[in-house]
Order: structure tokens, then sequence, then C-alpha cells
């Protein structure tokens, strides 16, 4: 959404109860006044329905007994977090990052994971390689912009955007986006502990489409 400057005759009063209450949400003067006008004026902004779309993702993860979501206030990002069955029962960390610019992609996944073990990461490794190998045969050809992936230590991405480029709901892209990560968390734990081959990984996925999910 295009963003004009524009110049405001407004109380000193009312300046310093704005900071002060930006400060308290971690915005700006700036950003808040926005905000509080959209919402006077009923309008949906950008960062109103990201926020709105984080919001119904901890809904429906809020009773998820393997992902915790942790949502911050204004923020164009949120996270969840998932303890592995293995040994010492590492974390990983599941970061969505959504763009207010939407002449490019919808996000981006992120999975953020530290452990000590080699042995854990080579296995996630391969299983990072593996999901990619399985999208790009099953998911790639409903994305006019290719997905891009990208593997540093510690650290998977992805982008996730929505087929058509379609104007969805807040509901569907929420509901998406939990099912998508619930489906890679519960395939990449079963990989991980040995419970599935890279064919029933690609079966669970296709299951999953299957089952009339939104495609990422």
């Amino acid at each position: 959404m295009k963003k004009t400057l524009y110049s405001l005759m407004l109380s000193d009063d009312v300046v310093r109860a704005v900071d002060a209450l930006a400060h308290r949400m971690g915005t700006n003067r700036s950003a808040l006044v926005n905000q509080i006008l959209a919402e006077y004026t009923d309008m949906v902004t950008p960062e109103r329905r990201v926020q709105d779309i984080f919001r119904q993702i901890g809904q429906i993860l809020d009773a998820d007994t393997d992902l915790v979501p942790f949502i911050a206030p204004n923020a164009m990002s949120m996270s969840m977090k998932s303890s592995l069955q293995y040994r010492y029962r590492p974390t990983v960390k599941y970061s969505v990052e959504l763009y207010q610019d939407r002449d490019g992609a919808l996000g981006e996944l992120a999975v953020v994971f530290r452990t000590q073990s080699q042995e854990l990461l080579d296995a996630m490794g391969r299983f990072f390689r593996l999901w990619k190998e399985v999208e790009d045969e099953l998911v790639a050809p409903y994305h006019a912009v290719p997905v891009e992936y990208a593997l540093y230590p510690g650290r998977f991405t992805r982008t996730l955007d929505l087929p058509g480029r379609r104007d969805y709901a807040s509901a569907d892209v929420a509901g998406a986006i939990s099912a998508y990560v619930r489906l890679f968390d519960r395939l990449m734990k079963g990989y991980l502990a040995g419970s599935l081959s890279p064919r029933d990984v690609e079966s669970g996925y296709m299951d999953w489409l299957h089952e009339g999910n939104i495609i990422l």
C-alpha cells in the first residue's frame, strides 16, 4: 500500500501520549497513527491483515501439542516451536514472515535448528533436500513464480505463495500456513526418527494434497 508524507496539526499532549503508546507497542508514531486511523475508518491495511492472519494461526495451533506459537504485537513475523523426538529433545523453530508488498511472494518460512550433533545436522540436511525434491515434483507446476529455497548451517528457508495469487481471505491464508507447517513438522519428525522413508514422505505429501489443502 502506497504511503505519502502528510503534515498534521496535533496538540503536544496528544503527541506525547501517542509516542508513549507507540514505545510500549514496539512501533513508531507514524505507524501507530496510521493504524489508529485505519481502524477508525474500518480500513484493512497490510499490517492489520498480517496481524489478523497471525492471530488466526495462533488460534488454530492453540490446542496443538506439537507446535507452540509465539506472536509479538505489531510484528510482521511469528514463530512456532517444536521438540524433536531425538536424544536430548532438541527444539526446532518455525518462523513465518509475511510481506506487505504483494508484488512478490506472500512471505517466507524459515526452519531454525540448533544442535551439536553432526549426525542430526546431516539427517536434517538430507530431509530438507528431500523436501525440495518432493515439492519440485508435486507443487512446483502450480506456482507461476518458482519457489525459492536456501539451506544454511542451522537454517532452511522457503518462500511462501498462493496459487494464482488470488485474494484469499485471512482465514484461508492462516489455515494454509498452519496446515503446511504441521505437515512439514510431522513428516520431518517421522523421517528423523527413522519411521518414514523418503518414499513415505512423498506419499504423505501426496495424501495431504489429495485432502484438498491449499498449495503453498
